[in-house]
């Protein structure tokens, strides 16, 4: 009897992915607003009525949150590493734990956000909720108000370095986005210093 629950969570799991799945692929083929729930829901073999019953609206096909593993590696670290490197280290940990597979389709749902107008909003909605949220968890690691200006400025920051590297991989798809976003926040973490251009 303890198994039922288990199973039934498994096949819900799995019918959640690959409606998922299908409407990534769909998008990348034919492009976001050209996509129907009800081709999402025949090319998944289920019924619309079941995608609507994992994903609420459209738009939440690409707006999955991806914060609680973030959370969750970056309350793992201890309390004296500083914001900066506390962030990218909880990145890396996050990145570095998803298959080749969940981590490309994490990056597809990153340039589908960037790149489709349709999803401007939602995606508006889902930056300022992390900032916030990003902010209230630096600033009680180090012990901070979260209205304290320094935070204010070393959570934009931190922002502003992420929102750079994934507009670049959306200008240029075979970027190493991941890569690329470790070395920026490496540079964050140094000062941003510019290197001196030769001649």
């Amino acid at each position: 009897m303890n198994d039922r629950p288990g199973l039934r969570e498994r096949k819900k799991a799995k019918t959640r992915a690959s409606i998922q799945k299908e409407a990534l692929r769909l998008f990348r083929e034919q492009g976001y607003a050209a996509t129907t729930v009800e081709q999402i829901a025949e090319a998944a073999e289920v019924a619309p009525s079941t995608v609507f019953r994992y994903f609420a609206t459209k738009e939440d096909l690409v707006m999955v949150d991806q914060f609680p593993p973030f959370v969750e590696a970056l309350r793992d670290l201890p309390p004296e590493v500083a914001p900066v490197p506390a962030v990218r280290m909880a990145m890396r940990a996050v990145i570095e734990a998803q298959t080749p597979e969940e981590r490309l389709d994490s990056l597809e749902r990153e340039r589908l956000m960037l790149t489709a107008p349709e999803l401007w909003a939602a995606s508006l909605d889902n930056i300022t909720g992390v900032l916030r949220s990003l902010n209230e968890m630096l600033a009680a690691r180090e012990g901070r108000d979260p209205g304290d200006p320094e935070i204010r400025n070393v959570t934009g920051a931190i922002v502003g370095v992420i929102m750079g590297v994934w507009l670049d991989w959306v200008k240029d798809p075979d970027l190493d986005a991941p890569a690329e976003l470790d070395r920026a926040m490496t540079h964050l973490e140094a000062g941003l210093p510019l290197r001196q251009e030769p001649g």
